[in-house]
């Protein structure tokens, strides 16, 4: 479905700064985008978009293997001797991940990842952050390549045709404090020195594929502060400008285990112990108290909210409303893939807020009143700052990654590009309202349909009746 055209006219255009009119893109044979021309007049010999044109979304937390079980955690009665509330839990479900994860194969990763990839360019996600963690062979021991389940899914990304930052995940201990890791949490485990190693070898693989290449300290749980500190540094020897990611205050559990090992909650204690700025990005993040939410927002650390997986696993709602008043940058995650749509992730956040406060259009602004309008551009800028790449919208200089939204359809027939974005955030499914999906200019999808998608299917359900009965 790859088209040699550089050129693409449309009648309204989300720009950084709001909505444009008439349109005219150009990107360069890299598909980095070269002119962004308001006020053009259409030409015959230039492809016109059959609806309103948005920026590509970046995905800035995903999970790719849990999608394999996306679903078939929902069923009461496990539970989890290390959960002191005990019941269905947060830390229930992470057991019955762990043994998910435990029967994973190269190929069956490979096969999940394929298919997840396919999901996300077809809900709308244009690039993805790969919070990747399962290394080793099932009994713990590093494949004769460490590098090979990493290299597993940077080679669904670039079959696929989505964009990838791969975060391989440092793993050491099971609790604050230095606590032993588990025996189920083997395959994840790796010495300061041997991730260092691990980033080395991948990083000639991330430029051949055109990915980046960071690190994701699991946890201030999982990874000790001389660990941490030390990681961090190689990392920022090798690339000064590498993203980090960290999972952190998804739970008050941790909250509360964070207090008893430091007297201190986890978003303060990095603030303190780690130079947190614009190359972070804090997962979740979702307790934090007002002092820590204004120095995260004053750091240009991103804020990774994931509403699908965060309702999902109960750890409760982000405080949007005061974190934005500080102008804090933020940007969406699929997490655990409960949910792969765009529209849904966004539509969570938003109700979210109108549930706890019981006020409507919670997130939109004087500046950007339309609710769907700011969360889009919102999230666009901070899932590429999250990701070190150059996917911040329909801007010079930034990759061609956009969305055309299907103007002929039903549900956008006859309504202006801010209209059409509100119906297809707040009133669809996200598919049925996409007329193209574009990645570096090349369309990869077209009304919904992918090339690989029927082969990617076929893999993934052979794969996943492989792992739920070995």
């Amino acid at each position: 479905m790859s088209s040699n055209l550089t050129r693409l006219f449309a009648r309204e255009a989300l720009l950084p700064d709001g909505w444009a009119s008439d349109v005219l893109l150009s990107w360069d044979a890299q598909g980095r985008l070269t002119e962004v021309l308001p006020d053009a007049k259409p030409t015959p010999e230039v492809e016109q978009a059959v609806g309103p044109v948005v920026p590509g979304m970046p995905n800035l937390h995903s999970h790719a293997f849990q999608r394999g079980f996306a679903g078939l955690t929902e069923v009461r009665g496990v539970s989890d001797g290390d959960d002191p509330a005990g019941g269905d839990s947060f830390w229930s479900w992470r057991t019955l991940m762990y043994r998910f994860a435990l029967r994973l194969s190269p190929d069956t990763l490979e096969a999940i990842a394929t298919q997840l990839y396919v999901e996300m360019l077809r809900a709308g996600y244009t690039s993805v952050c790969e919070f990747h963690y399962v290394h080793h062979e099932p009994d713990g021991k590093p494949y004769a390549d460490g590098a090979e389940m990493s290299l597993r899914l940077l080679r669904a990304a670039q079959r696929v045709g989505i964009g990838m930052t791969l975060l391989p995940v440092l793993y050491q201990t099971a609790g604050f404090g230095g606590k032993p890791a588990q025996q189920d949490q083997r395959r994840f485990l790796h010495r300061t020195d041997a991730m260092l190693s691990l980033l080395q070898r991948l990083a000639p693989a991330c430029a051949a594929h055109g990915a980046r290449l960071g690190l994701a300290p699991h946890s201030l749980r999982a990874v000790p502060p001389e660990s941490l500190h030390d990681a961090v540094a190689g990392l920022h020897a090798m690339d000064r400008d590498a993203p980090v990611h960290i999972h952190i205050a998804e739970q008050q559990r941790e909250v509360d285990d964070c207090l008893a090992w430091t007297g201190t909650r986890p978003v303060a204690w990095l603030l303190d112990h780690a130079e947190v700025d614009a190359r972070w990005c804090l997962v979740h993040a979702t307790h934090m108290d007002w002092d820590e939410r204004r120095r995260l927002a004053q750091s240009g650390a991103v804020a990774g909210i994931c509403p699908t997986t965060e309702a999902n696993l109960g750890d409760g709602v982000f405080e949007a409303a005061p974190y934005f008043a500080q102008h804090g940058a933020w940007g969406i995650g699929s997490d655990s893939h409960a949910s792969v749509s765009v529209a849904e992730e966004l539509r969570t956040f938003e109700y979210g807020q109108r549930l706890g406060l019981q006020r409507r259009n919670v997130l939109a602004s004087d500046a950007q009143p339309h609710v769907a309008d700011r969360l889009w551009l919102d999230a666009t800028q901070g899932g590429a700052r999250a990701a070190r790449r150059a996917v911040a919208g329909l801007a010079v200089g930034q990759q061609a990654d956009f969305i055309v939204l299907d103007g002929a359809s039903v549900a956008l027939a006859g309504l202006d590009g801010a209209q059409a974005l509100a119906v297809h955030v707040f009133a669809s499914h996200g598919h049925e309202t996409l007329a193209e999906v574009r990645t570096a200019g090349v369309c990869r999808v077209r009304y919904g349909e992918h090339p690989l998608q029927a082969e990617a299917g076929q893999l993934f359900t052979t794969a996943r009746a492989r792992l739920l009965t070995d």
